[in-house]
């Protein structure tokens, strides 16, 4: 099996994230000369549906590097690009340190931790509040 796709949200626009912390995991990942997708912003990417969010969730596996585990969930249901909860692990840059982020994202393997309840976030046909 193939290591999972590396996405990272640089949360540009919201500006939730620790500006410290999402600098060094950027940096961190360049430095370790992996593939990965930069994404400008996850939630202006899902207010506008971006297909590339689909695209990014038909690839197979995926890590991300943003927020919530639960937000992240909620962004990609409302840009109809439902994420698969056993294929999905989200790394929190507001929660989590970028060397604990990193060590994880450079892991071959998947940790899934997407919330599965019905409760966790919209449906793929729904849009998530605002």
């Amino acid at each position: 099996m193939s290591k999972p796709k590396i996405i990272y949200c640089h949360c540009a626009y919201a500006q939730v994230v620790p500006k410290e912390v999402k600098e060094a995991v950027l940096r961190k990942l360049c430095e370790a000369n992996v593939p990965f997708e930069a994404v400008a912003d996850l939630c202006e990417s899902s207010a506008r549906r971006d297909p590339s969010l689909k695209r990014q969730v038909e690839s197979g596996q995926i890590k991300i590097a943003a927020c919530y585990p639960r937000a992240v969930k909620w962004l990609f249901a409302a840009a109809q690009a439902p994420l698969a909860p056993d294929a999905t692990e989200v790394l929190n840059m507001r929660s989590q340190t970028a060397d604990e982020i990193v060590e994880r994202l450079l892991q071959p393997d998947l940790k899934s931790n997407l919330p599965t309840s019905q409760e966790s976030g919209p449906k793929a046909n729904q849009s998530a509040p605002l």
